[in-house]
């Protein structure tokens, strides 16, 4: 299972065999490390350099993860997925079964280094995973990065030349105007993309309402002028009573104040869901949305 833990706390020791009395744990093939270290991304992957050619770079979801960004499928972030290393044309890519390896082309200034393993830096990393990666998890990935590295959209469309040609970058060039770092979770670029795909005008993220003047209630996704709010139920942050009850008393408040709530649940982006609640937003919207964009 990965974990974020420290990642620069791993010693990687290099043994073809560990000795019987040694405290150490295989953490790769042919690849120890003291028993007590912490099962990390960041450890694996000082393993594979550690026993690599010089040349291979982390790129993809490795490198997100590296970065502090997880676009792993659930059932892929508990079986520790194959890291995603790649190495230049015509270089010896790695063969192992714990590595995807692959041939890309890179440019120095596309490569940085972390506690010992070479990765791709964060825009070349939110350029590939926008080409790489399911549409909705691209957005979410595209958001992360420009939430918590800064990258931004004009970063990215400076880059966009070299990718001419590279499959997927047709969706890259698309989810590049719609990133926004306002976005604090992945099922808020997913509701976001959604709303948009629907027709719809794209939704404000985090936006505060005051009560009186001082500003009381966040709504993850809102129209001010149509008093619109669009929110994610997540059992992760409304899995106890206390969290439910705020909640209600959130929105009892709101509603009082003309607001109108559209809630999303998990599940409710399959498909027949997903037309109910889009539909119900577009009735709420009916009274000041207009088709036309000027």
């Amino acid at each position: 299972m990965l974990t974020m833990s420290n990642p620069s706390s791993a010693v990687v020791i290099p043994f073809r065999r560990p000795d019987r009395n040694s405290r150490l744990r295989r953490i790769s093939h042919g690849v120890y490390v003291p028993a007590t270290d912490p099962e990390t991304l960041m450890a694996r992957a000082r393993a594979i350099v550690a026993n690599s050619r010089r040349g291979n770079v982390a790129v993809d979801r490795t490198a997100g993860w590296l970065h502090g960004i997880d676009t792993y499928g659930w059932s892929e972030a508990h079986d520790d997925p194959p890291l995603e290393f790649c190495a230049p044309p015509g270089g010896p890519r790695i063969e192992r079964s714990d590595v995807r390896g692959r041939n890309r082309t890179l440019h120095p200034s596309d490569l940085m280094e972390l506690h010992g393993v070479t990765l791709t830096t964060p825009v070349r990393t939110a350029l590939d995973l926008g080409c790489v990666l399911r549409r909705r998890e691209a957005l979410a990935a595209l958001d992360s990065f420009a939430r918590l590295h800064g990258v931004t959209a004009s970063d990215m469309r400076a880059n966009l030349p070299r990718f001419r040609g590279r499959r997927g970058v047709v969706q890259l060039r698309e989810l590049i105007d719609y990133m926004d770092p306002r976005s604090e979770s992945p099922r808020e670029s997913w509701l976001r993309l959604a709303i948009i795909d629907a027709g719809l005008p794209a939704p404000e993220p985090q936006v505060w309402i005051p009560i009186g003047d001082e500003p009381t209630y966040r709504l993850d996704l809102a129209y001010r002028l149509a008093r619109v709010a669009v929110e994610y139920d997540s059992t992760e942050f409304h899995s106890t009573v206390e969290q439910r009850v705020r909640d209600e008393r959130r929105r009892r408040d709101l509603e009082a104040l003309g607001w109108t709530f559209i809630v999303v649940k998990e599940g409710d982006f399959q498909p027949q869901r997903l037309d109910e609640w889009t539909t119900r937003l577009r009735t709420a919207l009916a009274s000041t949305y207009s088709s036309r964009r000027w």
